[in-house]
């Protein structure tokens, strides 16, 4: 089973993050941000990674170091749990409606990080959480996962619905690229040999 743990302590948070990448969608998600557990918890569901997070942050200050390190720990996870990378299909893209919203995650299991972010929100909030903080969390996961990530809203009629279709998006397109192809099982997809 490719799993992963990762402990991550700072003086403004403390954080424990376990992945299970051939999971059945199983969660248990407390940071102290309600909208971002919610977030999670689609991740979870949709790409069938079970996941575990457990996150004390300062967020008597704001949202921003707790939102951050979560996707830095959740990256970091899923990137230590694929080791070596054989065997995964590596591309994936997925396209996810909510009522008036549309979402497309393309993404590339890579080893190189990048962030395309095509999102913009007519609200500074949704819920307690500033909207500012889903750009942070995807910029942090691509990062520290290791992945080429492109994120695209071209429209939505609903700020929740933009947020969640983000995370849904990412989950399919996700839960397609780290998943084994019994074709390749045995193998790095690259002509390089290694990812």
């Amino acid at each position: 089973m490719r799993r992963a743990e990762i402990k991550r302590k700072t003086n403004e948070t403390d954080i424990v993050v376990a992945v299970n990448l051939d999971g059945t969608g199983v969660y248990d998600i407390e940071t102290g941000i309600g909208f971002l557990d919610h977030m999670l918890d689609q991740l979870s569901k949709h790409s069938l990674i079970d996941i575990d997070v457990r996150a004390k942050g300062d967020l008597h200050i704001d949202f921003h170091h707790t939102a951050e390190d979560v996707g830095i720990a959740l990256g970091e996870a899923v990137k230590k749990a694929l080791g070596d990378k054989k065997g995964i299909r590596r591309y994936a893209s997925a396209d996810l409606v909510m009522d008036g919203t549309l979402t497309r995650v393309a993404l590339d299991v890579s080893g190189r990080p990048f962030l395309v972010w095509q999102v913009e929100f007519s609200r500074d909030k949704v819920g307690d959480m500033d909207t500012e903080l889903f750009r942070e969390w995807f910029q942090a996961f691509a990062m520290n996962a290791g992945i080429t990530l492109h994120v695209e809203t071209p429209y939505g009629d609903n700020n929740h619905h933009i947020a969640e279709s983000a995370f849904k998006a990412l989950a399919r397109a996700l839960r397609d690229a780290v998943e084994i192809d019994p074709r390749a099982k045995d193998r790095i997809p690259s002509t390089k040999g290694t990812l």
